[in-house]
């Protein structure tokens, strides 16, 4: 191999997720909260959710790419969801939200990306509902399309995302197991300091509590000082927001997309929204003045779907009483702040634009804070490297 095909090797390797960094926290045996995940610990644990990413990375400069997810596999358009969006800081561009707001329902896919390509992605979601031969009759669709900024490892005034590349996100959605880290929207992002990603976690409920499940999946792009189930990981790493090592802004955002199978309607859904900002919170993000931090819940209880047409003027839906909620508050809660967690300890080494450099969180020295905090683990602590020293 020449010196310069051997560089090139090097750089490929420095862009690509670090090995090692492929467990949850869960999965070493920490657990965040007191609720059991559901079997993939994932938001596809809710039946029907679907997940499907797009990643770029191309070159020196590229670092980006699209998260799709998917209520159900059917024709969303003619049999929407309930939703609701509820926003903890609204330094964003988030396409669709106001229809959202004033209807109670969800009409495409949910897709993420990054601030730039939030057009694409929106004119990408129209031709999908377009395209779709039962909606030949359709004259507007509301695309719902949530960002961060990824412009410190991405090219992001290059607008790399293509509308092919969101449609293939669509394309390749599945339920089961969902890629975090490094992947899809989460490709160039940053949180806390150290490189972010996509990540997700779930909730199910016992049947004595309805036997429903929550599930999230967070793109993580934003600052403050990191919390792991409890312990001050940010400080103890002296890397937080205000510290010596870290003294830059903490904007960037947050979008936490919340799905659930438990019959809620609009205003519900709000209010279990609202519980996912606390999960933000206690993973210690603090909705910076910058920040565009955002929350899209959703229901797929199937006897709630709204369809497009309807042959009677009233429609009956089944809603869970209030004094029903606090378990979900809980679930969404502690899905929300593991997921996040999720999506720090999956990612891995990141160079992008300009030859900027993030360092993955270095799981074996949080898994030692962890150790000495009380917590067992289940699995040893990845050997520490020279980059992150014991």
């Amino acid at each position: 191999m020449g010196r310069r095909s051997f560089a090139m090797a090097l750089g490929l390797l420095a862009c690509l997720p670090a090995f090692g960094q492929q467990r949850d926290l869960r999965d070493y045996g920490v657990a965040i909260g007191v609720l059991r995940p559901g079997a993939w610990n994932a938001i596809t644990d809710v039946p029907g959710v679907e997940v499907g990413q797009k990643t770029l990375i191309r070159g020196d400069d590229v670092r980006t790419g699209v998260t799709a997810i998917l209520p159900h596999a059917g024709n969303l358009f003619q049999l929407k969801v309930p939703a609701a969006v509820y926003v903890g800081n609204g330094f964003g561009k988030l396409a669709g939200s106001t229809q959202i707001e004033e209807l109670g329902n969800l009409e495409t896919p949910i897709v993420l990306t990054n601030t730039l390509s939030v057009p694409v992605a929106a004119a990408a979601l129209i031709d999908h509902a377009l395209g779709n031969p039962e909606n030949r009759a359709v004259l507007s669709v509301n695309p719902v399309v949530g960002e961060t900024n990824d412009g410190y490892l991405n090219d992001i005034r290059g607008r790399h995302v293509a509308e092919g590349d969101v449609l293939q996100a669509i394309a390749s959605a599945t339920s089961g197991k969902v890629a975090q880290g490094n992947v899809g929207a989460g490709t160039g992002t940053v949180a806390f300091g150290f490189k972010g990603g996509i990540g997700t976690s779930s909730r199910k409920l016992s049947g004595r509590l309805g036997g429903y499940t929550v599930g999230v999946l967070v793109q993580t792009n934003f600052g403050g000082a990191l919390t792991v189930a409890g312990v001050p990981v940010g400080k103890l790493l002296h890397k937080y927001y205000l510290s010596g090592e870290l003294n830059e802004s903490p904007d960037g955002s947050c979008m936490i997309v919340v799905a659930t199978d438990a019959p809620l309607d609009a205003r519900s859904l709000k209010r279990l929204a609202k519980r996912a900002i606390l999960g933000l919170a206690r993973s210690g993000g603090i909705a910076s003045n910058g920040s565009g931090d955002y929350v899209i819940a959703f229901s797929t209880y199937v006897a709630n779907l709204v369809p497009y047409a309807a042959g009677q003027p009233v429609r009956q839906v089944a809603v869970l009483r209030d004094d029903a909620m606090s378990p979900l508050f809980m679930a969404a809660i502690e899905a929300t702040e593991e997921a996040i967690i999720n999506s720090l300890f999956h990612a891995g080494d990141m160079r992008g634009w300009q030859g900027h450099q993030v360092q993955a969180l270095p799981v074996d020295h949080v898994l030692r804070l962890l150790q000495r905090r009380g917590y067992p683990l289940s699995h040893p602590a990845p050997a520490p490297t020279d980059a992150h020293p014991r």
